[in-house]
């Protein structure tokens, strides 16, 4: 299980949502690439990066910043974040960005994700991002009819080999991961990587999810508040 120290950028900055919320935000640091400096230093294996403003926009607004980050470390950059153009793509893994992350366009457009896959495998990323069992998309604005479920063995059979999947409610909130989701997408697509993502409190968490099997977890909150160190990272990195 490989954990993620998750970076997201608003408006050039290193921020974090409440639950998603864009008026809840809170600026953990001015300066994005010292923070994922910092974390590589610290001993981090890869990192999660959210280009936020895209999400709203579809534009890679803060791509000169993670493409400074995925060329200037040595460790592997996700990247997602309104990412709706094959040319978006392109730029991101021409530029040093190992994997990308595709959310909103997987939900509107399948036929997307799979000339995605079909160019570039495993380096395809699907984000389900869900609420009360439902796909959200757009930033999480707004709520599609989709069952996170039902994306998922969707996403499964175009050929994706690996999904993030936030239960939205958790987000930023440090209650604790929703583990009965996790294994329910666990047992629908078995043949997937799954990444955790929400909820993520204390080291006992990240215990948790490592014990359902997932591929990893994205932990953001609870880094910066102190929750979780790196050195937690580390070792429970290390017993996988």
């Amino acid at each position: 299980m490989i954990i993620y120290p998750a970076i997201d950028l608003k408006e050039g900055r290193c921020v974090r949502l409440y639950q998603g919320d864009f008026a809840l935000e809170t600026v953990v640091n001015p300066d994005p690439f010292a923070q994922a400096q910092a974390f590589a230093k610290e001993g981090a294996s890869a990192l999660h990066l959210v280009d936020l403003d895209g999400a709203l926009n579809g534009d890679l607004t803060n791509f000169d910043i993670i493409k400074e980050i995925a060329n200037q470390l040595k460790i592997p950059v996700q990247v997602g974040g309104g990412i709706r153009s094959m040319e978006q793509v392109d730029r991101y893994l021409t530029n040093g960005v190992a994997r990308v992350i595709i959310g909103s366009k997987a939900i509107e457009d399948p036929s997307f994700v799979a000339e995605a896959v079909k160019k570039y495998g495993k380096r395809i990323i699907v984000g389900i991002d869900a609420k009360k069992g439902q796909v959200a998309t757009r930033g999480w604005l707004e709520v599609s009819d989709q069952n996170y479920l039902e994306v998922a063995q969707k996403m499964a059979a175009i050929g994706v080999e690996t999904i993030i999947f936030t239960d939205i409610a958790k987000d930023g909130t440090l209650q604790g991961p929703n583990l009965e989701q996790l294994a329910a997408i666990q047992q629908a697509v078995p043949q997937v990587a799954i990444i955790a993502s929400g909820g993520i409190s204390s080291r006992q968490d990240l215990e948790a999810v490592k014990a359902l099997g997932v591929a990893g977890v994205i932990s953001g909150k609870a880094l910066y508040n102190g929750n979780i160190t790196m050195t937690d990272v580390v070792e429970v990195e290390a017993t996988c």
